[in-house]
C-alpha cells in the first residue's frame, strides 16, 4: 500500500481563489483589506516567509503594508509601531514575523496586538476563545492542518489522534481543534518515552516537534493519516519534515509532503483570517 498524497499546495490555491471574490466585495464596499507585515532584523528564513506572505496578499487582493526594521530595534520602538498599527483603520491584520531579536520579548509583542487584528491567532484572547469554543482567530498552521484533513474526506469523530509537539503555536491549539471534531487526542513531545507505542495506536498523526525524520514508517499504524508540520534540513541540506516520508508513505493511508503540504496552507489560512478581519471591521461578517 502506498499512501495518497495530500497536496497542500493545490488546496491552498483553491482556498485563495475562493477568497478573491470576498476581497473584491470589500473593495467595492470601499475597504480594501489590509495586512501589516512587520519584519525585525534580516533572518534569511523570515525574509522568505514574509516574501511568500506578501505574494499571497497580491494574489487574493489584500493590500500588504510592509515594515522592515533593523535588528537593533528596541522593544519599545516595536511596541510603539504596533500601537500605531492598532489605531490605523486601513489595517485589518497585524503580523509580526517570529523569531524576534533577543532584546525583544515575543510574548509582549503578541500581547500588544489588538485581538481584532490578531490574524496569526497567537494572542491570549484568541487562545482563550479556542479553549472555550468561542469565535476568534485560529492559529494559521493548525487551522490549515484541519483543512487538509477535511479535504481528505476524513471523519475524525471517535478516531485516536496523536499530536507530536506541544508548542503554543501548533501542538496545543492543534489538540484543541482535533478535540472539537470529536477525536480522542494524545499529546506527545520530545521527552515522551517510547513515542512509537503511541504512534502505533494513532489513526491520525500530526507531527510538529521540529526533528528531521524522527517518525519512521515502522512506528505508524497501517492506513493512518499523517500530517507533517515539520520544516527541517536533512543530512544533505534538503528540506524535510518530522516524518521520514519514504518509509511512512508505504504504511500510511494519507500523508502530506514536505515541502508542498502544510506550508502553503498556513499562508492560505492567514489570508482567510485577514479577509475575515476586514469583513468584521466593515460589518459584513
Amino acid at each position: 500500500m502506498t499512501a495518497s498524497i495530500l497536496d497542500g499546495k493545490a488546496l491552498a490555491a483553491r482556498i485563495t481563489d475562493e477568497l478573491k471574490p470576498r476581497a473584491q466585495r470589500l473593495a467595492e464596499a470601499g475597504r480594501r483589506p489590509g495586512l501589516a507585515v512587520v519584519l525585525v532584523g534580516d533572518d534569511p528564513a523570515s525574509q522568505v516567509y514574509v516574501r511568500n506572505k506578501i505574494r499571497a496578499c497580491e494574489k487574493v487582493g489584500v493590500e500588504s503594508l510592509e515594515y522592515r526594521l533593523s535588528a537593533q530595534t528596541s522593544e519599545a520602538e516595536l511596541l510603539e509601531r504596533i500601537e500605531a498599527l492598532n489605531n490605523d483603520d486601513a489595517v485589518d491584520g497585524i503580523l509580526v514575523q517570529l523569531p524576534l531579536p533577543a532584546q525583544i520579548s515575543s510574548d509582549k509583542v503578541i500581547a500588544a496586538i489588538s485581538p481584532d487584528k490578531d490574524v496569526d491567532g497567537f494572542h491570549v484572547a484568541s487562545a482563550g476563545a479556542l479553549m472555550t469554543g468561542r469565535p476568534g482567530f485560529l492559529p494559521c498552521t493548525p487551522y490549515g492542518v484541519m483543512k487538509i484533513i477535511e479535504s481528505a474526506g476524513y471523519d475524525l469523530a471517535g478516531k485516536h489522534a496523536v499530536v507530536v509537539g506541544r508548542s503554543n503555536i501548533v501542538g496545543k491549539p492543534q489538540a484543541l481543534l482535533l478535540l472539537q471534531r470529536h477525536a480522542t487526542v494524545t499529546i506527545t513531545h520530545s521527552r515522551t518515552p517510547d513515542l512509537a507505542q503511541f504512534l502505533r495506536q494513532a489513526d491520525v498523526v500530526v507531527a510538529a516537534v521540529g526533528r528531521a525524520k524522527l517518525i519512521k514508517g515502522e512506528m505508524l499504524k497501517p492506513g493512518c493519516l499523517v500530517v507533517d508540520v515539520g520544516m527541517n534540513r536533512d543530512e544533505n541540506g534538503r528540506l524535510c519534515g518530522d516524518v521520514d516520508f519514504e518509509s511512512a508513505r508505504e504504511v500510511a493511508g494519507w500523508i502530506t509532503p514536505v515541502p508542498g503540504g502544510v506550508g502553503p496552507m498556513t499562508i492560505a489560512m492567514l489570508m482567510t483570517n485577514t479577509i475575515e478581519a476586514a469583513e468584521r471591521h466593515c460589518g459584513l461578517a
